[in-house]
């Protein structure tokens, strides 16, 4: 947990400075024409670095533990963050949570527009600020997971009068609200094109891992490839935050899918009650953990089409199906997910 919020911690954090980013000279400007050099884009991190530290202290504005507020003081960080998104001058992009400012920044350095959600007032106040002159950048007060994304996008898409007509999500993510981000965005491929989230390593690990023979893989694993492919891009150390978390960070990107790139399943809502359900007994089985959704005979019959014994439990029913499944012309193995899904999407439409 978070040990401390006070003025002492950021005074004691401030000191750091030099030693955790190196000086550097000029800034990028919030207006930000043009790419920054190397030099200048050193300059920058350094600048962003106390500029983050200074906003704090202003107005006795400190990080909120109960927000899971933890900013990154490290502007390199940010600028990469932008690279793995892949940002083009005009594109449009949902920023959740801006807290100072600083990916904002980059962003807007980069070409962007930007649509940015806060919960926090003190934060909305200090982004207003920054950013009041900025034609390229509107801010909301709101909880991201209550805000009304398609209503209030399209809306600003049509202000803007932008050509494209997909947005990109790029987020330093409290870590407390992870889970539920995803599950909000990643359905939404006909809105958004790719989702890039600075998030907690482990959950990222978990995310990406395609093993289902542990105790983290979980229905989530089945949401997120159903609905994109996601990608490990690089870990970011807890130091690089203030105040520092627990645990490392890591960015990872999802590159969403058109709905006609989903598993065939006659309803997606429906399909998920299946998953669901199947592992809240993970070491049950099959017939057992669903027995509420179908009878042991449908369950079993289901089960016996795809060749899988009828008394199989969810924790090996994916590996057993894997093993069935060996590709010897590729001299590898389905992805886990792949078969995962395979087999949920083939006992649902067998049933529904």
């Amino acid at each position: 947990m978070i040990r401390s919020h006070g003025a002492i911690a950021l005074a004691s954090f401030a000191s750091k400075c030099d030693e955790l980013v190196p000086c550097r000279g000029a800034k990028c400007s919030i207006s930000c024409g043009a790419t920054s050099s190397s030099s200048s884009s050193s300059s920058n991190s350094s600048e962003n670095y106390r500029r983050t530290l200074e906003a704090l202290k202003s107005k006795n504005r400190r990080p909120k533990r109960w927000l899971g507020q933890n900013y990154m003081v490290n502007s390199n960080i940010n600028d990469e963050i932008v690279r793995a998104a892949e940002i083009q001058p005009g594109d449009l992009v949902l920023e959740i949570g801006p807290g100072t400012g600083a990916l904002t920044d980059s962003l807007l350095c980069a070409g962007a527009y930007v649509i940015a959600v806060e919960k926090d007032p003190d934060m909305v106040s200090l982004v207003s600020e920054r950013f009041k002159d900025n034609p390229r950048v509107k801010l909301f007060q709101d909880d991201i997971l209550k805000w009304h994304i398609r209503l209030h996008l399209s809306n600003w898409m049509e202000t803007i009068k932008s050509p494209s007509k997909l947005v990109k999500v790029v987020s330093n993510l409290p870590f407390n609200i992870t889970t539920d981000v995803v599950k909000k965005l990643l359905p939404m491929g006909d809105l958004f094109s790719n989702v890039v989230l600075l998030l907690q390593d482990e959950a990222a690990a978990r995310f990406i891992d395609d093993s289902p023979k542990g105790d983290e893989y979980r229905p989530i694993s089945i949401f997120i490839r159903f609905f994109s492919e996601m990608e490990y891009k690089f870990k970011v150390d807890r130091l690089n935050f203030f105040p520092p978390p627990p645990v490392n960070g890591a960015v990872v990107s999802f590159s969403l899918k058109d709905s006609s790139q989903y598993p065939e399943v006659k309803s997606v809502k429906r399909f998920f009650t299946l998953v669901n359900s199947a592992f809240t007994g993970k070491r049950k089985m099959l017939r057992t953990s669903l027995r509420h959704l179908y009878s042991s005979s449908e369950v079993e019959n289901a089960l016996c089409s795809i060749g899988v014994v009828e008394t199989v439990r969810c924790f090996i029913i994916f590996p057993l199906f894997l093993a069935r499944s060996l590709d010897s012309s590729r001299q590898g193995l389905i992805n886990y997910h792949s078969v995962s899904l395979l087999i949920f999407t083939t006992l649902w439409q067998r049933r529904v």
